[in-house]
């Protein structure tokens, strides 16, 4: 039983930061997919640097439109983390119970941490295709939720499923860097540190500079297949008349037309926002659930305690 009720803790600390640090990074996380999501076609681009993006929301007086899907990023990432959280804590477990082993290789984390990864995006699809046509929409003319989700078919809402499987290694090296290097940091900080004192933790420099370093790696590496799934995903304007037919955007096609229009440096193209984004979103989420950890951890317990003491009070009534 406490060992469910810390995969809950974990499960309940990742989805809490993940909640803060979506909408502290909302508005760079909207120009960074209204960027990416354009193609450049003939040599001419709607949107050169990151930074026209927030321009042409400011020049059109629609600067809250930056926060557009804000409701439907901040429901999915709070659940997206909680599955990832709790199954990254649960598989780990019963992968340490079921083996003997004191600790966990760098293969078998990868592993366990793809197979969370896999059940979170199953898990969240609809809402994640949801959230970025909210955001890749012309500014003022996001729709809602439910309307974004019943408008087209059903295998719709499940647009780039294939990628976001894909994209599961992304953390999986990103948790598997930060928690081998953080078990490396806390051996030598163990150490220096008398016995009987309180369990040693990260600072939380030190856990946004982990959280940094990791997803950095995992950002680059995976950075190509990133832009294709925002590309799948994005919204289809009426009034852009260049858009392509969402039956076309299947993952071949989205690939030859960045290759066609924009060449093999075009895979990479907002690889330095992305990187800016993620970077400080994921050290956010680290740094907060690292901090917080503890205190849910003692709140679930308290609560476990309350429920027991009521139904000793119901049986011996």
């Amino acid at each position: 039983m406490s060992a469910d009720l810390e995969s809950i803790s974990e499960a309940t600390s990742g989805a809490i930061g993940a909640l803060v640090s979506t909408t502290i990074l909302y508005p760079l996380d909207t120009c960074k997919a209204k960027y990416q999501a354009e193609v450049q076609a003939h040599g001419l681009r709607k949107y050169r640097n990151l930074s026209d993006v927030l321009v042409e929301a400011i020049s059109k007086g629609k600067i809250l439109s930056l926060y557009q899907g804000l409701g439907t990023k901040n429901l999915q990432s709070f659940i997206a983390q909680f599955v990832y959280f709790y199954g990254y804590s649960y598989f780990k477990r019963l992968y340490l119970e079921r083996s003997g082993s004191k600790s966990i290789g760098t293969t078998a984390n990868l592993l366990i941490a793809a197979a969370a990864g896999a059940c979170t995006a199953i898990t969240t699809q609809p809402l994640d295709t949801a959230s970025s046509r909210m955001q890749t929409s012309a500014f003022g003319k996001s729709k809602s939720l439910w309307i974004t989700l019943t408008e087209g078919s059903w295998s719709e809402a499940f647009d780039g499923l294939g990628i976001s499987l894909l994209l599961t290694s992304n953390p999986a090296i990103q948790y598997t860097v930060f928690d081998q290097l953080k078990q490396r940091l806390l051996k030598d900080k163990a150490k220096t540190t008398e016995k009987g004192t309180s369990p040693v933790v990260l600072s939380a420099f030190s856990a946004f500079v982990l959280g940094a370093l990791s997803k950095s790696i995992a950002t680059v590496l995976t950075y190509p297949a990133i832009r294709c799934k925002v590309m799948i995903q994005a919204a289809d304007d009426d009034d852009d008349k260049k858009a392509e037919p969402k039956s076309s955007k299947t993952i071949s096609s989205v690939i030859w037309s960045i290759w066609k229009k924009e060449g093999f440096l075009g895979f990479f193209k907002g690889l330095h926002a992305q990187i800016l984004k993620t970077v400080l979103s994921s050290a956010l989420l680290l740094m907060i659930k690292e901090k917080i950890s503890a205190t849910t951890w003692v709140l679930i317990l308290s609560l476990r305690r309350i429920l027991l003491l009521r139904q000793r009070k119901l049986k011996s009534a």
